[in-house]
């Protein structure tokens, strides 16, 4: 009987998932490159010190923001990963395009950092949580409807992740229109939306998340 290459190609789920920590690894240690001491010889008094490192504010906001973001698209990743029997070619390809949008995140997240008031760099920012986002619910959805999620899980556990996944990307969504407004209003409003999404498993009224 022939078999055709796609049949068998990407049945590994141990090696996709190895790959996909190892660029989560890589994301997370490139974002810290953008924040950099103070030059020295620019430095001449406490002051002077001190004004320097407040003017490093906005990049460590973006740095904590963008290693939040990818804390908690890894972790869900690893969750629908996790909930998957098998593999195939296409399921392995909806998450190398995710893995393409956070090998992004990075330089996104250096130019909101270097034009922080500018509505064009948060949009460049939103849409990369955006391409995040969709990506990682196409997989999880192609994932449902080849048969490639183990049969004992729930029916509850299923909607769960695509609720959760929907509402994250409405709430960022609401987030960057902010901008409208005032785009340090958007980023704070974003910060919140990912620290909500770290800490709410802990309390009762954010299960639902």
């Amino acid at each position: 009987m022939t078999k055709f290459y796609n049949e068998i190609a990407g049945k590994n789920l141990d090696r996709l998932s190895g790959l996909s920590d190892g660029v989560f690894a890589v994301g997370m240690t490139l974002l810290v490159l953008d924040l950099r001491a103070p030059a020295a010889s620019a430095i001449h008094s406490e002051h002077a010190l001190i004004a320097a490192l407040a003017a490093l504010a906005p990049r460590l906001l973006t740095y904590l923001m963008s290693f939040l973001t990818l804390g908690i698209f890894w972790v869900g990743q690893q969750s629908g990963l996790d909930m998957a029997a098998r593999s195939n070619r296409d399921f392995a390809w909806l998450h190398l395009a995710f893995l393409v949008a956070v090998t992004l995140l990075p330089f996104s997240t250096a130019l909101l950092a270097e034009f922080f008031t500018y509505r064009a760099a948060l949009l460049v920012y939103w849409a990369n949580i955006a391409a995040l986002g969709w990506l990682l619910f196409a997989g999880w959805k192609y994932a449902q409807r080849a048969g490639l999620i183990k049969p004992d899980i729930p029916i509850e556990v299923q909607n769960a992740i695509d609720r959760r996944i929907i509402i994250g990307q409405s709430l960022y969504a609401l987030g960057a229109a902010l901008c409208i407004i005032n785009t340090t209003w958007s980023v704070f409003f974003i910060v919140a939306v990912q620290l909500q999404y770290a800490v709410a498993p802990k309390f009762k009224p954010f299960t639902w998340l």
